[in-house]
């Protein structure tokens, strides 16, 4: 406790009450919800929770805890599909900013306080843009880190069109004139099929096995958490695909995506991203987040699409002994790896 906050996990019974302080938090996001850390947990075995810092019964800000746990102990951390796992704060109650600090002081040292009685071994978060002050976490002895991404904003249509790059604008007008258009379905293995494609070029993991991937859609997408997109040619086909995370707040998340090699030039991929921008925009959200920033070429393609570059703040707590004993380990054994297999190589060319 500090001062007159108390910390508590939420019952099942209360997530309707976080849920409704999540959809107004300027930081809140879906990956905050119960429904959908529910889901994720279900297939990537496992568990949550719902930590919130109260006065008064009150809600000031919360976390949500996605726990694994590993051959030293349990741990929570991003990972892909849960870009944000950061904790969320209301927005700033006061006129006077000495005021709004002081609290956030009070909120930190609350939910630290709890966090060190619990029994994880690492603690990684990221929080949305909102979180700027993190002198209290600096204060106890978290470390910071930087993390971007592109957000767009969705004002007016126009005005959403006139951002996006004009290369771009001419290739969105090429597509519609040869016919291509962009559906809304539940067409799961169309949009399987060019993300594995994507990732066999880049040589990156999977974000999940097919059948947990597909049931993680299925379940999101029944709570009208989820929507799949996909641009197709004429004929029907998806040349490019991609999946939204929706939700009450008025930020979308688009997750994941894919494109077939052939239609990389033709188009396809900024008319889908186009007209997902069109029907958010329909459907009352505010911004769409493209989801990381990390330099390269998809971080290319997104900065062309209208969007802002966003900050985030990534904050890891100070990791138990044993886990730091760990790490220490597989540095090790790496090193050792790397270096037989230098001697290897060197010994090789001594022989020819």
């Amino acid at each position: 406790m500090a001062g007159n906050i108390q910390v508590r996990v939420l019952d099942a019974q209360d997530y309707d009450k976080w849920d409704k302080f999540v959809a107004a938090a300027p930081g809140g996001s879906i990956y905050a919800l119960p429904g959908y850390l529910e889901i994720l947990s279900s297939v990537t075995d496992a568990t949550f929770r719902i930590a919130v810092a109260e006065r008064g019964g009150e809600i000031l800000a919360g976390i949500g805890l996605y726990e694994r746990r590993d051959r030293v102990g349990p741990y929570v951390a991003p990972r892909l599909l849960l870009y944000y796992n950061g904790p969320v704060f209301s927005a700033p109650r006061s006129k006077y900013p000495s005021e709004n600090t002081s609290l956030h002081l009070k909120i930190v040292d609350a939910l630290d306080d709890w966090l060190a009685d619990q029994e994880y071994d690492y603690v990684r978060v990221k929080s949305r843009g909102d979180l700027t002050d993190v002198r209290p976490f600096q204060e106890r002895g978290w470390a910071v880190e930087l993390a971007y991404t592109y957000e767009v904003a969705l004002t007016d249509g126009d005005a959403v069109f006139d951002r996006i790059e004009s290369n771009y604008r001419r290739l969105i007008r090429r597509c519609e004139r040869d016919g291509f258009r962009v559906e809304s379905d539940d067409d799961f293995d169309s949009f399987f099929r060019l993300h594995s494609e994507v990732h066999e070029r880049k040589d990156a993991p999977l974000y999940l096995p097919r059948e947990a991937f597909h049931d993680y859609f299925e379940q999101l997408n029944d709570r009208g958490l989820a929507r799949l997109y996909h641009a197709r040619l004429p004929d029907g086909t998806a040349a490019a695909s991609q999946l939204v995370l929706l939700g009450p707040h008025s930020i979308a998340h688009t997750v994941a995506a894919g494109t077939a090699a052939e239609h990389l030039r033709t188009g396809a991929s900024v008319l889908l991203r186009w007209k997902v921008f069109e029907d958010l925009m329909n459907d009352g959200y505010t911004g769409n987040d493209l989801t990381d920033a990390a330099l390269g070429d998809v971080t290319r393609f997104k900065s062309r699409l209208g969007g802002d570059l966003r900050l985030s703040l990534v904050l890891t707590r100070p990791p138990s002994t044993r886990w730091r004993a760990r790490q220490q380990a597989e540095a090790g054994v790496d090193f050792t790896r790397r270096a037989a297999g230098y001697a290897a190589r060197r010994l090789g060319v001594r022989k020819s």
